[in-house]
């Protein structure tokens, strides 16, 4: 008899916390599905009624891994919130999300960076769904009379860049918490809509000052 889906995926979640402890054991080491086996007191051949491939492991870590951020993503695009309010929770609650996880288990997060740079594939997705939500409050600014002259994509970009300190945890580590604070992001989103093409700003905004030199 099959087991019902529930117990499924409650044994999934248990083997993803025995994933954790063996990251906080071993580090970035590829775990092998023996090896997650054998830690969670199972045969190979049982292991495979929860994940049927390693890929299908790696899948579910990364979605573990991401699930506080999408959520949050989820949340702040489907909110009422005024758009720059909007962009600006968009980013500070996934930040302070990424704190409260480096904070806890620095060695645990940084072990976790290795294991997506070297399976950049699984973690491609959720880049790209950052964008897609980012994209949304884009266009929504965009209907307000926001970021004119850009396309919704050269914006995501450019926005990106502007806050990559914000969204990529290495910067959390080499930089520390202490000089990244959600006050500068504040600012940092007041500039991006002043900035980038706005017409409710065109008005009030100097002449740029700043020569490109190729």
């Amino acid at each position: 008899m099959a087991r019902p889906q529930t117990d499924i995926e409650a044994g999934r979640q248990e083997l993803l916390e025995v994933v954790d402890d063996l990251i906080r054991k071993r580090g970035a080491v590829d775990i092998s599905m023996t090896d997650l086996a054998s830690a969670a007191g199972m045969s190979p051949s049982n292991l495979y009624r929860f994940f049927e491939s390693k890929d299908a492991l790696l899948e579910a870590v990364a979605e573990k891994f991401f699930a506080v951020k999408v959520r949050i993503m989820e949340e702040v695009t489907a909110s009422d919130l005024p758009v720059r309010e909007k962009m600006y929770q968009y980013f500070a609650r996934r930040f302070e999300a990424m704190v409260v996880q480096y904070e806890a288990e620095p060695d645990l997060l940084k072990s976790y960076m290795e294991i997506g740079s070297q399976h950049f594939e699984v973690v491609r997705g959720y880049v790209d769904l950052g964008d897609h939500y980012l994209a949304l409050i884009v266009a929504e600014s965009m209907e307000q009379g926001y970021f004119g002259g850009l396309s919704i994509d050269q914006a995501v970009s450019m926005i990106n860049q502007m806050v990559q300190c914000y969204t990529n945890p290495e910067a959390i580590i080499y930089i520390g918490t202490g000089k990244l604070k959600v006050e500068k992001l504040a600012m940092i989103v007041d500039a991006i809509f002043i900035g980038l093409g706005s017409k409710a700003s065109a008005a009030l905004a100097p002449e740029p000052h700043i020569k490109i030199v190729s």
